[in-house]
């Protein structure tokens, strides 16, 4: 019998995150565009610059009606018809709002490109925002309200964003709107945001993946070069004002068989030099289920099945930017444990901080970190739809094309004494603001005792 020889994997090929042509349409509109071979499913990305905090005042949520209904009908089609449209090009269109502003996404097969971008202009130039569809939306979101007050995670995230943020501040409230501000909106309310905040000479575009056969130039001009409008300065941000003045705050959940955590405080964004390090340090502290938080909690105690460490940022401005630097980022540690168990595992948790700010990150955890956020990095962008994301990210930032691709290299160089200063100087235990959603009866008394900050109960 004849053997063939085993094959033998090849030299490993240098890998760098994808790099974008930048250039722009005479309507004002910046392209990003990215050409990536075998991506058959073109993804693309939409910035407009249309921040939450420049929603009228007691209309909060109008933002996200209107990201909503840019897809529900346009002035060549009804929302039946558009939907009907976008399906048989094979194509998802979606939008938010968020702090920094409206994000529309688009995916599509190559072949059908030109034609999606088409749909996508119309929604962009020339919404229909008609009453009925604006009324539906505004019934959605309401429906959608109770349901995440009765998610712990999500009122844990409400009510340390109320901490946090003085009450003046637009962060201090939930994003998509509440009760008694998105039942006032109506296609009016839509048609003044919309007209006040989007045009293209404040948008960015994003467009990823296989152009082979594709026009793009051509396609990109005749869709969304033929959206016009009037050319005005942006809103300039406010400077973001928080107070991490050591405290608990306990939503009452009564009966709850578990209390959910969120610990956090406004740190340093992406533009910080020390970025990088803090990215690796909250890496070790709290990112994988290796890291130290889940030994202890996890592993040797079983008060959890997770707790997790991280960096969000909320936004971001370049420092040479006309408003200055004035981005923030959530720092924080969130998870769930069994009633019973929240006092001694606050008290872990608090433990492990003083012990990682005493004793510092080892060599190990550092390079077990380097290998996890650098090494996989290649199939993490295998999309088109991750390589878009992350570059939009990157505009909504103000962050240079090529800063996804230089974190990595400072990721790599990035040292334990560098990453464990970082990491306590993000998670001071005297500077953080503790929100528990769970029984106060039952908690409240053996987070007291652990001094961690005075104590506050609220209706759940």
């Amino acid at each position: 019998m004849e053997f063939h020889p085993q094959p033998r994997g090849g030299a490993p090929k240098p890998w760098a995150f994808p790099a974008p042509e930048r250039s722009q349409l005479p309507n004002g509109l910046t392209l990003l565009t990215s050409h990536r071979p075998g991506q058959q499913v073109v993804a693309v990305e939409i910035n407009l610059v249309a921040p939450l905090e420049s929603e009228p005042e007691g209309l909060d949520g109008v933002a996200t009606i209107m990201a909503r209904a840019l897809s529900e009908g346009t002035d060549k089609h009804t929302a039946e018809e558009f939907a009907a449209e976008l399906e048989r090009c094979g194509a998802t269109l979606d939008a938010h709002a968020d702090h920094p502003g409206v994000r529309v996404s688009l995916e599509v097969p190559a072949s059908r490109l030109p034609r999606a971008l088409g749909l996508l202009a119309d929604a962009l130039r020339a919404p229909a925002f008609p009453d009925s569809e604006v009324e539906r939306l505004v019934r959605n979101r309401l429906d959608e309200i109770p349901h995440e007050l009765a998610n712990p995670a999500r009122r844990a995230a409400m009510a340390l964003s109320k901490e946090l943020f003085p009450v003046t501040s637009r962060m201090s409230r939930p994003r998509q709107g509440t009760e008694e501000t998105v039942v006032r909106i109506d296609a009016a309310a839509v048609r003044a945001f919309y007209d006040t905040h989007i045009r293209p000479a404040t948008g960015t575009a994003v467009v990823v993946g296989d152009f082979t056969g594709v026009d793009l130039d051509a396609a990109l001009a005749d869709t969304l070069g033929a959206w016009t409008g009037s050319v005005v300065e942006p809103p300039k941000p406010s400077p973001v004002v928080a107070d991490d003045t050591g405290r608990v705050v306990i939503v009452d959940r009564p009966g709850a068989v578990q209390t959910q955590l969120l610990i956090g405080r406004i740190g340093a964004d992406r533009h910080d030099q020390v970025w990088p390090a803090q990215v690796l340090g909250t890496y070790c502290l709290g990112g994988t289920l290796t890291s130290r938080l889940d030994r202890v909690l996890r592993e040797e105690k079983g008060y959890t099945y997770g707790v997790r460490s991280f960096g969000q940022v909320l936004r971001s401005s370049a420092p040479s930017s006309p408003e200055g630097a004035t981005g923030a980022a959530l720092l924080a540690i969130s998870g769930s444990v069994d009633t019973a168990s929240t006092g001694p595992a606050l008290q872990d948790l608090w433990t492990v901080l003083r012990t990682l700010a005493a004793e510092g990150l080892t060599d190990a955890e550092r390079d077990v970190a380097v290998q996890n956020l650098v090494g996989v990095a290649p199939l993490k962008y295998e999309t088109a739809a991750a390589v878009a994301g992350t570059l939009a990210d990157q505009v909504e930032q103000q962050l240079p094309d090529d800063y996804q691709a230089q974190l990595y290299v400072r990721l790599a160089e990035t040292g334990t004494v560098e990453a464990t200063a970082a990491v306590v100087s993000a998670f001071p235990v005297d500077r953080l603001v503790t929100v528990l959603v769970g029984d106060a009866a039952q908690i409240a008394e053996p987070v007291k005792a652990l001094g961690i900050g005075e104590v506050t109960v609220v209706s759940g």
